[in-house]
């Protein structure tokens, strides 16, 4: 008896075509990734610690900066109080008794004999004929 042996050319039926054709698909999708995937592992992990590492950099610039600035403000602020006491002085030495007294003799100024107290009106205030013009000019 001879065997029927199959042809070398015919190709095995598939039973449901449309589930081959879906593994087929999804296979091809799976290699795509896997061979991509190390890939994006690695540049995703490389922008990660770019991020951080410019995120570090931008706090220390902040941080410097902000000492920069406070040395500044000290700076500032130690001239301001050397003005101060400069000023401070020329004020006690202006207003001083002996200084005052000097030039009240230099205008030929004396104390005093007798006080007066002077008492004046209150100004006048331009009266308008209309009341809310009155009202508004009385806050003045």
């Amino acid at each position: 008896m001879a065997m029927a042996q199959p042809k070398l050319d015919e190709r095995p039926r598939i039973r449901n075509p449309r589930s081959a054709r879906t593994a087929t698909q999804t296979r091809i999708v799976k290699t795509a990734r896997a061979r991509y995937g190390g890939i994006v592992r690695i540049v995703a992990g490389l922008a990660f610690a770019l991020v951080l590492l410019m995120g570090y950099v931008t706090l220390q610039s902040n941080a410097t900066s902000l000492s920069y600035q406070l040395d500044k403000v000290r700076q500032q602020r130690d001239a301001l109080q050397e003005q101060t006491a400069r000023l401070d002085g020329q004020i006690a030495e202006a207003s001083s008794e002996e200084r005052l007294a000097k030039f009240a003799a230099k205008l030929h100024m004396r104390d005093a004999q007798t006080f007066a107290v002077v008492r004046l009106d209150a100004p006048m205030v331009a009266k308008s004929k209309i009341p809310v013009v009155d009202a508004i000019l009385a806050w003045f």
